[in-house]
């Protein structure tokens, strides 16, 4: 059974940095993609960036710049390194991959 388990989230300041992490189990994970969603209260889930199994690489406008996408195969663990938070990256952050979800990690960035 796929299973997606976010961490990292937390309250940071404008300009602070994050680093969210996903474990993943329950599939061949280095041979699929993986995609961090965001959900703001009262807006729709979007993608934030991607991964692919070849390590390719894929942003949102909004974060491009700021934020790195990776993975570390041998982990089965895939990463979100924010930098320069803004106050429109608050939302709950989701690990996504072969039609699952994980239960998602708060992020908050306030003064």
């Amino acid at each position: 059974q796929v299973q997606l388990v976010e961490s990292g989230g937390g309250a940071v300041q404008p300009g602070g940095s994050l680093r969210l992490s996903c474990a993943a189990s329950g599939f061949s994970f280095s041979s699929y993609f993986i995609r961090w969603y965001r959900q703001a209260p009262g807006k729709e889930r979007e993608l934030v960036a991607a991964i692919g199994s070849a390590g390719t690489t894929d942003y949102a406008d909004s974060v491009k710049g700021r934020f790195t996408i990776s993975r570390d195969n041998a982990k089965n663990r895939v990463y979100l390194q924010m930098n320069d938070l803004k106050p429109e990256d608050t939302a709950v952050y989701y690990c996504y991959s072969l039609g699952y979800y994980g239960q998602g990690t708060q992020v908050t960035v306030s003064s």
